[in-house]
């Protein structure tokens, strides 16, 4: 096998685990959503800092934390990063998954966008058709419904805001996870204790085996597919990988509608099809502009 293709089935894999989290998720929906993110906070720390002892890299961490503006947008990072999990967890357990899909669906047409108004980025016509489509989709849902489709747009605009902030980070993958997480386990440790000292009561801890094993088991679900996606991008082209991406929220679509059993009504037969119409021409657009920047090249 080349190193291409163990690039690609790295990034198969992390879009599988990725696609398939709601059913993890689902099962821990009588946990309050901000215990399972505590939970999942601290033990991704865990599994990343032990990475980092057996790479001996332990130290780039210790040197992540000292840079003052570094250090500002780790925070920054970890603020958006922990929003964008809280809000996918609480809608796995309160029955909105499909709109969590969606967000998964909006995301790289956001972060097209983000990267045009942040950074000057240039859109060609078919990009901006497919935001233009995106944005229409929006609107066709926030009218149907009567109300904004606000946990897909929330899920990708903190997605994208922390795609920006990471792209202003020197820092490796897994130091930059690390010192995120790292930021944000004080937090984590002040919840878990109210939890467990309160009345209702944590649900981690001999009392409950099964609930104590999926919460240690959110640090490797969390850890597993940054690595492999980390290891994906230095091995396949950033074309496929970007195609391959769409596989995690078509997963969770999946989930939502075939398993979960949530409704999928008129207005969202009607916004789906739209954005994925949208996806089919950004990514066309975008491999016309990759084979051009090769040409030049």
């Amino acid at each position: 096998m080349s190193e291409s293709q163990k690039g690609i089935l790295a990034m198969i894999c992390a879009c599988v685990v990725w696609g398939l989290s709601p059913l993890y998720y689902k099962l821990l929906a009588h946990i309050a959503p901000i215990e399972v993110l505590a939970h999942r906070t601290l033990w991704s720390l865990v599994i990343f800092a032990a990475l980092l002892m057996l790479q001996g890299r332990l130290g780039q961490l210790g040197d992540a934390m000292k840079q003052g503006r570094g250090v500002a947008i780790i925070c920054f990072a970890a603020l958006m990063i922990s929003i964008n999990w809280f809000v996918f967890i609480w809608s796995i357990g309160n029955n909105h998954a499909t709109e969590a899909s969606l967000g998964y669906f909006l995301f790289p047409l956001v972060a097209v966008l983000f990267g045009r108004v942040i950074f000057g980025e240039a859109l060609n016509r078919l990009q901006w058709v497919a935001v233009g489509l995106a944005l229409c989709a929006v609107l066709v849902l926030t009218i149907g419904l009567g109300v904004a489709p606000w946990i897909a747009l929330i899920l990708a605009t903190t997605f994208g805001l922390y795609g920006v902030v990471k792209k202003r980070l020197t820092l490796g993958p897994v130091v930059s996870v690390t010192a995120e997480v790292l930021v944000l386990v004080p937090i984590a440790l002040g919840v878990l204790y109210m939890f467990h000292t309160g009345e209702a009561g944590g649900r981690f801890g001999p009392a409950n085996p099964g609930d104590s094993g999926l919460l240690v088991l959110s640090g490797a679900l969390t850890a597993t597919p940054l690595i492999l996606f980390s290891y994906a991008t230095k091995r396949a082209k950033l074309s496929t990988v970007g195609l391959l991406q769409y596989l995690n929220p078509t997963l969770q679509f999946m989930c939502a509608v075939m398993i979960f059993g949530e409704p999928f009504g008129f207005w969202h037969a009607v916004a789906f099809p739209v954005i994925w119409l949208a996806l089919a021409i950004y990514t066309v657009a975008s491999l016309r502009q990759d084979r051009a920047v090769s040409k030049a090249v």
